[in-house]
């Protein structure tokens, strides 16, 4: 269990402007958790603070490189594959979803096709999840409901969904879509696997070693186990839709590509934390991402579409709130039945933050929402 943190006087080199009672605060949103990964990129400068173990029994100490679940965040990942794969020509945006799915997979149609960039904006008019999902999932519905759904399972389901909106007039969150356009681009790069294709195409080119679609660490790497209503659950495991939740990754990579975001010509960042009790690590980066990868950062995180009512926008994937001192902040949260994620970046601002816990999305767990207003005030913060 996370244990109550030292005075502020006792805990001298927090990450660069993120305060005292901003860090106990948002070590303190995850109840249940027994690990907690923060990363702070700020102006040029890395920093970590880590607590508890990666399991409540039998774990081993955290670190920055150790991995957790990241459910939706996945989505960001699928989003920077589908502008990588752009970026080189095998897909366009406004491709019909349906020419890189298997032949004779029936695709709705509500007035126009679904495109691939519907599908990256959440337009596609597709409802949250294929239909028979839940259904077919029902003694899972405490673990992992989605643990049984193939890929066949999805397009099969495909064939007999109705589309809720006409493409491109409505967001409305999808894993279904997300999933089908993880489908789609393996199709468009010969039929590799999601978890092969997003190594070779984004993982690997950003010297992300902490990161796969698949259920494992890689040899030498620790994993969390995830923990929801006081229990540890089973790994997270979506084998129909990998885009949009198999990802696991850790504070250090995810902060490696809110960097890369940022600043898509790439720059060195020296980390210049010292350790403490809170575990704050640092680390240098190098190097910089090659042409084509540098156009899919920029792409992905281009603002598509303003939505209504509000001072939000959409890119690929990203959600981005206006703020009043320029452009905006790009959030994005993940959960599974046990773990956890947030990642928010303001180019502007030249900062990032990374929050992962081992514990389920919950009321009773506010840690996205901690996490949020603790960037948030980062941002309101003089460097």
């Amino acid at each position: 269990m996370i244990q109550p943190m030292a005075p502020a006087a006792a805990a001298p080199g927090l990450p660069v402007g993120l305060r005292w009672e901003s860090a106990e605060a948002l070590l303190s949103a995850a109840p249940g958790a027994s690990a907690v990964a923060v990363g702070l990129y700020r102006r040029g400068q890395r920093s970590f603070l880590v607590r508890g173990s990666t399991a409540r029994e039998g774990g081993v100490p955290v670190e920055p490189s150790t991995r957790f679940e990241i459910g939706s965040l996945s989505k960001t990942f699928t989003a920077l594959l589908f502008a990588e794969q752009t970026a080189r020509g095998e897909v366009g945006h406004h491709d019909p979803a349906a020419r890189h799915l298997p032949a004779g997979t029936c695709v709705p149609v509500r007035g126009t096709d679904i495109t691939l960039t519907h599908l990256a904006t959440h337009t596609s008019g597709l409802p949250r999840l294929p239909p028979g999902l839940l259904r077919s999932g029902i003694r899972r519905l405490p673990s992992n409901p989605y643990a049984s759904f193939t890929r066949a399972d999805v397009l099969r389901a495909l064939a007999r969904t109705r589309l809720r909106s006409r493409p491109g007039t409505r967001v409305r969150y999808s894993n279904f879509g997300v999933g089908l356009l993880g489908h789609a681009l393996c199709g468009a790069a010969g039929g590799l696997p999601y978890e092969d294709l997003l190594a070779a195409r984004v993982l690997r080119p950003l010297g992300l070693h902490d990161t796969s679609a698949t259920a494992g660490p890689p040899p030498g790497g620790t994993q969390v186990t995830g923990y929801g209503h006081g229990r540890p659950r089973p790994p997270f495991a979506v084998p129909g839709l990998p885009g949009a939740g198999a990802v696991r990754s850790s504070a250090r990579d995810l902060l490696t590509v809110a960097e890369a975001l940022i600043r898509p010509g790439g720059a060195d960042v020296t980390g210049v934390g010292v350790s403490s009790d809170l575990g704050l690590r640092h680390a240098a980066v190098t190097g910089a991402p090659s042409a084509l990868l540098r156009t899919a950062l920029e792409d992905v995180t281009r603002p598509r579409l303003a939505l209504p009512r509000t001072t939000s926008r959409l890119a690929l994937i990203w959600n981005i709130r206006l703020r009043a001192d320029g452009p905006g902040l790009y959030h994005h949260s993940g959960g599974t039945r046990g773990c956890t994620a947030f990642v928010a970046f303001s180019p502007r601002h030249d900062t990032a933050l990374v929050a992962l816990a081992n514990c389920a999305p919950g009321l009773r767990a506010p840690f996205v929402q901690q996490a949020y207003d603790t960037v948030s005030d980062l941002l309101r913060t003089p460097a």
